[in-house]
């Protein structure tokens, strides 16, 4: 009984918590380096939104793992918001020197 509680409800948690954590970082990230630039500001956001969409997709995905849909877009998401997340950081280091 304890093992499909935690399979039905905890592991989806758990698994959105993963990228969740990734756009925590980027809002931190974004506060910290306060408004430098648009686009940095921008970079940073985008990155961030796109890893809560890709926390929200793989949520669903757990609970409904036969909705491939929901694993392209978790995928597709977290991909994007790494690649805000380096553009992000080139940003940085070209606007601090």
């Amino acid at each position: 009984m304890s093992e499909e509680f935690e399979e039905r409800f905890i592991k989806p948690i758990i698994n959105a918590s993963y990228p969740g954590t990734l756009a925590g970082l980027g809002l931190a990230a974004l506060s910290v380096t306060g408004a430098r630039s648009l686009i940095l500001t921008l970079s940073l956001a985008s990155g961030a939104l796109l890893f809560l969409l890709s926390a929200f997709f793989l949520f669903f995905y757990t609970v409904y793992p036969t909705r491939r849909r929901y694993w392209t877009g978790s995928a597709l998401s977290f991909l994007m918001g790494l690649v805000a997340s380096i553009v992000s950081v080139i940003i940085l280091v070209i606007v601090s020197f």
